[in-house]
């Protein structure tokens, strides 16, 4: 029997005179349907608490800028491997490109879901698992294991050795027809399957649709470079570079690092996820050699411990947050308290639920990636403000950075990436433990964009 109880118009007469006589609720309206509730809500002591001087600060180039693109994650790699390149060749500013994995991305992506749906080629196009691959195959969102993977496959180059085109800036028609190459292809795919093609005929038709995918990218972003010139200059004019690299020996010879060293943190305090395990995410992931994501789960103050500790060795932490909650964006003030839109409401909302349940009940993901690039400590060494370089351009925020209070650090940030050697012999036997697989809709498989 049906039990659910409908709206009555008694009921919404009560509400309605109940606000009418409610006066704070009238200001309230007031200065929102004016305003909007951000600025309403927006908390200017908070927002003057905000600093630009810190105890620690890494001095990194001119501010980034991915445009009208979902490559937060791209560009966070890429700002911590140009200020190893800055920091050894001594200038003071200096670009990766942002277009050349793109390219790289986008295309062993494809190759990832042509693999995944033949390998559920047997489920039924309505499978939960099938739906999930056909929604979203190619956006442009990603995380750092599988950035890790195209740099050591693929390398870097300098941004005026693929820089930025028109597709790369704003990559919606690009990857809307991509796309639909993408599904058209799972199509063909599962059809001749299903009509009794082999393994090898199967791969022969994915072959064919890979050159297609080759072709679509090139002629929407340039092809990328196999080798290229070098003349890098510093600010006298000083040659500090100079030569003919491929893409491999710029990033061994320039930025140095060696990319299997570093390894992902995520804090996820949800029942379903015990801390000190090693968790994965099905089918997420780019480059089917390298296999997919991995991460370790430990509660916020290990993260908190690993980042200061890189910070204080002179090197910028990548990491994942819920960009969005709690942010004043041209203040460039990330801070819990910064909106109070519980009292511009009169109802529990910020407070409603802790970080568990709005990891549980869809309110909260990772959805941005930036770099921290300083800290403020206490007396105590703890962590009270973190400075953040984003990728807006230098007219957001403070000159394209953001302050965060130790507060929103412990609500909204998800996952660090450090290098192993931070991490206790208890936490690095955690991470390379056989991992947990979780579901491919999981909130941390969810891509930073």
């Amino acid at each position: 029997m049906d039990q659910r109880v409908s709206l009555t118009p008694e009921f919404t007469a009560d509400c309605r005179e109940a606000l009418e006589a409610d006066i704070c609720a009238r200001i309230a309206r007031n200065a929102v349907t004016s305003s909007g509730v951000r600025a309403a809500a927006r908390d200017a002591e908070v927002a003057a608490l905000a600093t630009t001087t810190f105890d620690i600060q890494l001095e990194q180039g001119e501010i980034t800028d991915q445009k009208r693109s979902g490559r937060c994650w791209m560009f966070a790699s890429l700002n911590t491997m140009r200020y190893r390149i800055m920091k050894k060749l001594g200038i003071k500013t200096f670009e990766l490109s942002q277009a050349y994995p793109l390219f790289w991305d986008k295309y062993e992506r494809a190759n990832w879901f042509f693999e995944n749906i033949i390998a559920t080629a047997g489920e039924e196009l309505t499978s939960r698992e099938v739906a999930y691959l056909l929604a979203d195959p190619l956006c442009d969102g990603g995380q750092w294991d599988m950035f890790r993977s195209l740099v050591k496959k693929y390398g870097v180059v300098p941004k005026e050795a693929m820089p930025e085109t028109v597709c790369s800036s704003n990559t919606g028609d690009m990857n809307k027809y991509l796309t639909r190459y993408l599904r058209a292809g799972a199509k063909r795919l599962r059809d001749a399957l299903a009509a009794g093609a082999t393994a090898d005929e199967a791969r022969a038709v994915k072959q064919e649709l890979m050159e297609g995918v080759y072709r679509m990218l090139a002629i929407c972003l340039g092809e990328p470079p196999a080798s290229f010139e070098v003349r890098i200059r510093d600010e006298k004019n000083e040659l500090k570079a100079n030569g003919t690299y491929t893409p491999q020996q710029f990033f061994a010879e320039f930025v140095d690092m060696n990319l299997d060293d570093y390894v992902s943190i995520i804090s996820a305090p949800t029942a379903d996820k015990p801390y000190l395990r090693s968790y994965t995410v099905k089918y997420l992931g780019n480059v089917v050699e390298d296999g997919t994501v991995r991460y370790v789960n430990l509660p916020i103050d290990a993260l908190k411990r690993v980042a200061v500790a890189q910070l204080k060795d002179g090197l910028p932490v990548w990491f994942g947050s819920d960009v969005d909650q709690g942010f004043l964006s041209a203040d460039g003030v990330l801070d819990p308290a910064a909106l109070d839109v519980d009292t511009l409401f009169g109802l529990p909302i910020e407070t409603g639920l802790d970080k568990a349940a709005r990891l549980d009940y869809g309110e909260s993901v990772m959805t941005h990636a930036m770099t921290l690039q300083g800290v403020n400590l206490d007396e105590d060494g703890a962590p009270t403000r973190w400075r953040i370089e984003n990728s807006w351009s230098d007219e957001h925020g403070k000159k394209g950075y953001d302050v965060a209070s130790d507060a929103w650090f412990d609500e909204y940030v998800y996952q660090v990436v450090v290098d192993k050697k931070y991490l206790t012999d208890e936490e690095l036997a955690a991470y390379e433990a056989e991992p947990t697989v979780l579901a491919p809709w999981d909130p941390m498989g969810t891509l930073a964009c």
